[in-house]
């Protein structure tokens, strides 16, 4: 069993304004195996929350710490933290023009694993994956996300997860985007992730409406940088009826 550990973090970003604090003071731990759920309001830090924990170089960790099985991730590299079994799934992925998915995928997992994977054993996991993700076969031959669709996008996201196989997986508004169909293809792939490689999932989410196909273990309200309240799937439930204004102080 792995564990990832986020102890009294605050973080920073640089504005305009000067330095202004958007987490503030976080701890969460999570193991491998558990799903757990973020929900919060727009600006609470979710985000923020997610793209540190990846390395994301926007955002100064000003005190509190990080660890995964006792090793310092704020002292690794995003490379480095990919291959200690971190994975972050965008909110926004990218297009990289002039690189094929098919090179992507084969470069990155040989950079994570350290060596290649055999070639016919690797073109079979893929194409097995790319089958239950409902992705064309052609997609193997475009660029990395260039002119795919929102969900497009999403479940390629997936792709790599499902390939990479990392012991925590960190979802950024996965489902946002995503027709009915797609979210059930897309959150299949992420429970299988989890059944095969007892992945440890953080998903963020602004909706109930993912949490009825991946089922959280434990739900955490995000409210101005900090974690408001926690407990079970049932919290989720309550925040579908009842919304956020008890937290933000504002009438109903």
């Amino acid at each position: 069993m792995s564990t990832l550990e986020i102890k009294d973090l605050h973080v920073s970003i640089e504005t305009e304004q000067g330095e202004k604090e958007i987490l503030k003071g976080v701890s969460l731990t999570i193991k491998t195996g558990e799903t757990h759920a973020i929900m919060g309001p727009n600006g609470s830090g979710k985000s923020t929350l997610a793209s540190t924990i990846a390395g994301h170089p926007r955002y100064t960790v000003t005190s509190g710490s990080i660890t995964l099985d006792g090793a310092d991730v704020l002292e690794m590299s995003v490379d480095e933290r990919a291959r200690a079994g971190l994975f972050l799934a965008m909110q926004y992925p990218v297009e990289v023009p002039g690189v094929s998915m098919t090179n992507f995928l084969r470069t990155a997992k040989t950079a994570i694993d350290g060596t290649a994977p055999k070639l016919r054993t690797w073109t079979k996991e893929v194409k097995t994956a790319m089958e239950a993700l409902k992705i064309d076969a052609e997609f193997a031959s475009r660029n990395v996300n260039e002119g795919f669709s929102g969900g497009e996008k999403k479940r390629v996201e997936i792709l790599q997860l499902e390939l990479f196989k990392p012991k925590f997986a960190i979802l950024d508004e996965t489902d946002s985007g995503l027709d009915v169909d797609a979210l059930k293809t897309v959150s299949e792939g992420v429970n299988r992730a989890k059944e095969e490689n007892q992945m440890g999932t953080l998903l963020i989410t602004h909706y109930t409406r993912i949490l009825r196909y991946i089922k959280p273990d434990f739900v955490h309200v995000f409210v101005d940088g900090k974690i408001a309240e926690q407990g079970g799937a049932e919290l989720a439930d309550r925040l579908e009826d009842e919304g956020y204004d008890r937290f933000l102080n504002v009438p109903a």
